[in-house]
């Protein structure tokens, strides 16, 4: 008795104390994302620190030298990357007229699709719009206004949060040997053998996972960009990155830039055929990355089902918002970890073989 009360006040214990997490979780989600991204930087420098730390340099010194890398390697990059983006969203803008007449002229027509009378879709005809429903409009442009009188702070917010995550990633990856440290000195003695193998498989799963996703993601934008660029798209680069930088989520690159990438021809071009062009830089990518960049890249160690990652990121973000993206996939990993090991002791135990 006194044994299975024992279990039943660890167990309430650990439901109490995950509650706790979780509600602290959702009660902070507006001020934890630059700390959670931060957390994931240093998780991912943590083994190059590492090896620095080997050569005889002081853990300082090691996480000056690869933030400083990583700092000139953003600063080229945006360098390279920023007047090109820059270039194309100015285009993107400059046919946006042209493309809603496109739609309004052609593609709602073949659709069937009939707009109220006296509206078009030119500048005059959504002004003309706006008056005839101006009682509507003016309760939208009330909360607009409202919208910008708040933008200044929001933009403030935005740029304290992005100040943030450099100074916090600097301290967390120079103590970060140290916190892991002190979280093994807190853990039972007879139950660090265990915790020390569940958290080497977390660790072995997360790091195959980031790690590798990472170059999958940066290797997909390549391929999409300069697929998209060879079939003569003019938004290349915007759509490329875009499709490629979403990519973490199982086929979500991939349907977010084929609709964009069409939708762009068909504006570009009006014509259906370079569309077909489109279509074979996606499937090429999809089929690249299914046969030879996620097994060569990330590997099958992570254990986690693409439909259990979709699940995930959609659960998280339903819960927790964009925080609960960013710990979607961890959070995922770590539980894919409990439960195998909870099948390997069910399938050794007496009660499964038979023999209590």
């Amino acid at each position: 008795m006194a044994l299975a009360w024992t279990m039943s006040s660890r167990a309430k214990w650990m439901l109490g104390a995950t509650a706790v997490f979780v509600v602290m979780v959702w009660l902070l989600a507006p001020i934890l994302s630059p700390f959670v991204i931060a957390a994931g930087l240093a998780y991912v420098g943590d083994p190059i620190v590492d090896r620095l730390e080997a050569l005889k340099l002081p853990r300082t010194v090691g996480v000056s030298i690869v933030f400083l890398v990583l700092t000139l390697l953003g600063i080229v990059m945006l360098l390279l990357l920023f007047p090109l983006l820059r270039e194309q969203l100015g285009t993107l803008v400059s046919k946006l007229p042209d493309a809603l007449l496109t739609i309004q002229n052609e593609w709602l027509p073949r659709l069937g699709i009939v707009l109220p009378d006296g509206m078009t879709l030119d500048g005059d005809g959504l002004r003309e719009a706006i008056k005839k429903n101006w009682s509507q409009a003016g309760g939208l442009a009330a909360g607009l206004w409202a919208s910008i009188s708040k933008s200044s702070v929001a933009a403030l917010a935005l740029v304290a949060n992005l100040a943030l995550i450099p100074i916090v990633t600097f301290y967390l990856l120079r103590d970060w040997d140290k916190m892991v440290a002190r979280i093994a000195e807190l853990i039972p003695r007879k139950y660090l053998p265990t915790v020390t193998t569940i958290a080497t498989d977390t660790d072995e799963v997360l790091s195959a996972f980031i790690r590798g996703q990472l170059l999958v993601m940066f290797a997909l934008a390549v391929l999409y960009t300069t697929g998209l660029w060879i079939v003569g798209l003019e938004l290349a680069l915007l759509i490329g990155l875009l499709a490629g930088f979403v990519s973490f989520v199982p086929y979500l690159g991939m349907i977010i830039g084929i609709g964009a990438a069409t939708v762009a021809m068909l504006v570009q071009t009006q014509a259906f055929l370079p569309v077909l062009g489109v279509w074979l830089v996606f499937g090429i990518g999809q089929v690249l990355e299914s046969a030879v960049l996620t097994p060569l890249l990330v590997g099958d160690r992570i254990g986690l089902h693409p439909v259990a990652v979709i699940f995930a990121v959609l659960a998280g973000g339903q819960l927790f918002g964009f925080v609960g993206v960013l710990l979607a996939l961890p959070m995922a990993a770590a539980i894919a970890v409990l439960l195998r090991y909870a099948a390997s002791m069910w399938l050794n135990s007496d009660a499964y073989q038979g023999q209590a």
